[in-house]
């Protein structure tokens, strides 16, 4: 196999995915600032591929896939360990984790039991996103490098969970609708 410029999105969010494991290391070893250092360069990272897949277009079915596994993977892990040192609150973390998990479950059975899923981000889910990097930012930063006024930290914590919650219920509500439509009531 030969690499050509059109794997270099894909590259870049494998070394996106690859790069989870020392971030998660360094949180746990306390070193919050080469912690943030890496976290930061990983969104840039996905910044940079996003923009290479469309500008070139060279997007890719494995790319679709690459891409918000590591961006997911990423986010996921840092909240794992972070309320696992109790930086942040271990109801947000379960709130976080427990959205994901049934937005999975439900894009899989909707995937299997109605028809190919075609996926795209809602806008709340978008927000969510920001708002869980935002406090994973802000958390890692506060714990680390550059110690941040205690009301902001509650305030990201706070937002976090109404994006959440609102994020996770549109998905159910959309996707719901759209199996009710295509003929799949009380199955689904």
């Amino acid at each position: 196999m030969v690499f050509s410029p059109r794997d270099l999105p894909n590259l870049i969010s494998f070394l996106r995915l690859l790069a989870v494991m020392p971030v998660v290391l360094l949180l746990l070893e306390g070193q919050f600032g080469w912690a943030l250092l890496l976290f930061a360069i990983a969104g840039l990272s996905d910044g940079l591929d996003g923009w290479l897949a469309k500008h070139y277009h060279w997007q890719s079915r494995l790319g679709g896939i690459l891409d918000p596994l590591a961006d997911k993977t990423l986010l996921v892990a840092c909240f794992l360990v972070l309320g696992a040192l109790k930086l942040i609150p271990i109801w947000l973390v379960v709130a976080a984790v427990g959205r994901d998990l049934v937005i999975v479950g439900g894009a899989t059975l909707y995937h299997f039991r109605v028809e190919e899923l075609k996926a795209a981000p809602i806008w709340a889910s978008k927000l969510n996103t920001l708002m869980q990097i935002g406090l994973v930012v802000a958390v890692i930063a506060n714990a680390g490098p550059v110690p941040l006024p205690g009301g902001f930290i509650a305030f990201l914590t706070w937002a976090c969970l109404v994006t959440i919650l609102v994020s996770g219920i549109q998905y159910v509500w959309v996707w719901s609708r759209k199996a009710r439509a295509k003929g799949l009531h009380e199955d689904f």
